[in-house]
């Protein structure tokens, strides 16, 4: 992509800055970057010619109230040249994804999809659940939009085709089949009790299926189960049988008929009350594999047109594009879009709004689901609002909390120890916004709660002050904290914040009833004496639920860390044993156990491992 930055003159004011800007912006397709006086971004924007869009707002002529507000607080621009309109469209997409400017549509709570993948780098393929980069050779399958499509479709491959999905290092090691051979999951090519070859065709079947040529496959299996039977070799026509039922059963799961669609991504929006649902559903090989609904941020002055081509320029900016978008909605600049996802994806793209047919019954379908679910999200916000209007009261805050950051330690008996953060607000639990410490302090003694709080904060808010004293983009400070403890967890906290400065944060200390029974929960907070909140007060529901969340996430990360640390080898730590040493004395001696054993003279037998290195290896474990 050509790109040519251009950066305009910050000392100047919004309309005369705009006006300074056109008359110095090139005749040229790009993007352009608003940005306001605290340097955050406000709004990012492409055009075919950036000189007559930002001649467009020179003028003070405004569609919408919004518009002129956007440009009464820019401070300054920046303008990137670029070698065609689609390819500003592109980068417009990227920015807005990475900036999230204030005034665009910003597609929220993005993450990524799993996909099945089998592998191509090995004698015999194994197929396996997928994340991020396609940096392992092999064929990618997806997306699936949740854990269960993915697991349901993985549990099928292994009931129709067999294929391993066992790692490596465990098939290597192999010297009888596993239990999922046994139950009839894996053809056992690690034993030999398939020939590669016949594996090889189970996998090459596996791909035909994923790619929508289910139909060939599900024939094939019943000629060779009318082959089988008519041998009178009725345990094999059983077991092909078994193989035909799982891939049909499959086939017939989806509620809405996808016959005519063999790879396709249908989007529905819906939008009312100035907030907006889009509803995605992935069809891949004629089978629905799983959907989300997505709630962008929107404007009241958005059109739907608008709204989805922006959705949907920032949901492909890093996925892979079906060749088919069927959409409820034409979206804005529908041919640019086509001709943008064309050129990324380096074939045709087409983004159709179909009128009839099996098409338009899954674009129904979308939108049906993009109603409910956006109808869900806003009685969930009613009710969320009232929830934290009680909160507000019961700690005496002057406004409702819109962040709420709870914290917990885990560890036992001191070691792994782990502290967790999570985040709430208006629009629930923001699992986005969730950190966890690792306890690094070595002075502290093991099982020093009080200390451990104190790291956790310190580290907390001197992060906070430092990315406000840089002005680091999207810095949100929190409206309340609570506290996994009692007035001297309390205490403690206190004291860090107010030796950073930040001793306006409201604090409250929730500390667990007696004989940790829910409900009888005392509360701390600074110059009041401890109080309870009513037994049925929607408010002390609320700060259990957070209190839980907060415990599970601590617990979950704790451990983490422990089982991590329980797989640490013993090798690890002797200095001069690499990975490739390791390698070779656990294959010598089976196991860290077996070089603690061995002698300095049967060190010295592995390769790489010379006389002074042997003896710094019998010395270590002998000190140990």
């Amino acid at each position: 992509m050509t790109e040519e930055t251009i950066l305009s003159t910050p000392s100047l004011q919004a309309a005369d800055l705009i006006r300074d800007e056109a008359r110095r912006a090139p005749d040229k397709p790009g993007v352009y970057r608003m940005y306001g006086e605290d340097g955050t971004c406000l709004y990012v924007g492409k055009a075919k010619s950036i000189k007559k869009r930002i001649l467009q707002y020179a003028q003070g002529r405004f569609h919408t109230q919004r518009i002129g507000l956007m440009v009464s607080l820019t401070r300054s621009m920046e303008l990137v040249v670029t070698a065609s309109e689609t390819e500003a469209l592109l980068l417009e997409s990227n920015f807005i994804k990475k900036l999230k400017p204030r005034f665009n549509v910003v597609l929220r709570d993005d993450k990524s999809f799993a996909e099945l993948m089998i592998r191509k780098d090995h004698r015999a393929p194994q197929v396996r659940k997928h994340r991020g980069a396609h940096s392992t050779p092999g064929d990618y399958f997806g997306p699936f939009a949740s854990t269960w499509a993915v697991n349901r479709t993985l549990n099928t491959l292994q009931k129709a085709f067999l294929l391993r999905s066992c790692s490596d290092s465990v098939y290597e090691t192999r010297t009888r089949p596993c239990m999922l051979h046994q139950i009839k999951r894996c053809s056992a090519p690690c034993t030999g009790l398939i020939s590669l070859e016949d594996y090889g065709d189970l996998v090459e079947e596996a791909s035909q299926f994923l790619k929508g040529k289910s139909r060939a496959v599900i024939a094939r299996l019943s000629a060779d189960m009318t082959t089988a039977a008519e041998a009178m070799d009725f345990e094999q026509a059983a077991r092909v049988r078994d193989r035909i039922r799982a891939l049909s059963a499959i086939a017939m799961e989806n509620s809405v008929s996808a016959d005519s669609v063999a790879e396709a991504d249908v989007f529905a929006l819906f939008s009312e009350g100035g907030q907006a649902c889009v509803q995605v559903f992935f069809y891949r090989a004629g089978q629905n594999w799983g959907g989300r609904a997505y709630f962008p941020r929107v404007d009241k002055t958005d059109t739907d047109p608008e709204i989805l081509a922006a959705f949907l320029g920032q949901f492909y900016e890093d996925k892979p594009i079906p060749r088919l978008i069927l959409s409820n909605v034409r979206p804005h600049e529908l041919e640019l879009l086509e001709e943008a996802f064309s050129m990324k994806a380096e074939r045709k793209v087409e983004i159709a709004r179909p009128l009839r047919g099996d098409k338009l019954s899954l674009v129904d379908h979308a939108h049906t689901n993009a109603r409910e679910a956006l109808g869900r999200k806003m009685a969930e916000g009613s009710a969320q609002g009232k929830i934290l209007d009680e909160v507000c009261e019961a700690f005496g805050l002057e406004t409702r909390p819109e962040r709420i950051e709870v914290y917990d330690n885990a560890h036992i008996q001191g070691t792994n120890a782990v502290g967790g953060m999570i985040v709430a607000g208006p629009e629930g639990f923001q699992k986005s916004q969730y950190r966890k410490f690792n306890i690094r302090d070595a002075d502290l003694s093991p099982g020093d709660d009080y200390g451990m709080m104190r790291e956790v904060m310190r580290r907390r808010f001197s992060r906070l002050v430092k990315d406000e004293e840089e002005g680091t983009e999207e810095v949100v400070r929190p409206d309340l904290l609570l506290i996994d403890g009692g007035a001297g967890q309390l205490a403690e906290v206190l004291a860090v914040l107010a030796d950073l400065g930040l001793d306006d944060i409201a604090v409250v200390g929730v500390a667990k009833g007696p004989d940790r029974d829910a409900g009888l929960e005392r509360m701390f907070m600074p110059g009041k004496p401890p109080f309870m909140l009513p037994l049925k007060s929607p408010a002390l529901y609320y700060i259990q639920r957070l209190r839980d969340e907060a415990h599970r996430f601590a617990n979950g990360a704790h451990r983490t860390r422990r089982s991590m640390d329980i797989k640490k080898n013993p090798l690890d730590e002797i200095e001069g044993v690499g990975p490739g040493r390791k390698k070779a004395l656990l294959h010598a001696f089976g196991s860290a156990k077996g070089v603690s054993r061995a002698a300095v003279v049967d060190l010295m037998k592995v390769d790489g491992i010379n006389q002074p290195l042997a003896e710094r290896i019998h010395a270590f474990f002998r000190k140990s």
